[in-house]
């Protein structure tokens, strides 16, 4: 079995191109957001309508979980991008690449400020800033592109196959009545 698979979007150079400076977009905006948060030290919960400012610094996983074990987090960060960067090459629609590429780029955004931020290797906490109104935790704009890279990635996945599943049908209506 070949890593990228002979349907595999990534096979053509433009999509290779997209993906990879999708995910680098993300990644700088990720670290530029939370170094102008954390150099303009904003007041706790300045309001822009529904959305307000908090600084968090998450050592856990989403919603804090396992916070008491930031390197254990770490590892499992480190083994869930690897997955995302597998799974967006070996996707066959171009789109559901694309979004794959987004869901590596928020993990990477948030691995480095495990890897790169205080107190140290593989035990710093992620920077969280942005706090919706009504909902419980803090996020990021790496979260946001998880959250949304892999909403896009399982519907982009959904009408692929229900368009190749149409095209299978159409290739073998045709055949039958062409014998």
């Amino acid at each position: 079995m070949a890593l990228i698979p002979a349907g595999a979007a990534i096979r053509s150079q433009r999509i290779r191109w997209a993906m990879a400076g999708l995910a680098g977009a993300v990644l700088a905006a990720d670290q530029v957001t939370k170094s102008l948060v954390l150099a303009g030290h904003p007041a706790d919960g300045t309001v822009f309508g529904w959305v307000s400012v908090r600084l968090v610094r998450n050592t856990g996983a989403s919603g804090g979980i396992a916070s008491g074990y930031p390197v254990l987090v770490t590892l499992t960060a480190i083994a869930v991008t690897g997955l995302a960067l597998a799974l967006g090459m070996r996707a066959r629609g171009r789109a559901t690449a694309i979004c794959f590429a987004a869901v590596v780029g928020g993990a990477l955004g948030n691995l480095s400020d495990r890897v790169f931020r205080a107190p140290g290797l593989g035990r710093g906490g992620v920077v969280d800033w942005i706090h919706f109104a009504g909902r419980g935790g803090s996020l990021d704009l790496a979260d946001l592109a998880i959250q949304f890279g892999v909403l896009g990635a399982v519907i982009a996945t959904l009408i692929g196959e229900r368009a190749r599943a149409a095209d299978r049908r159409q290739r073998t209506e045709k055949r039958a009545t062409s014998q």
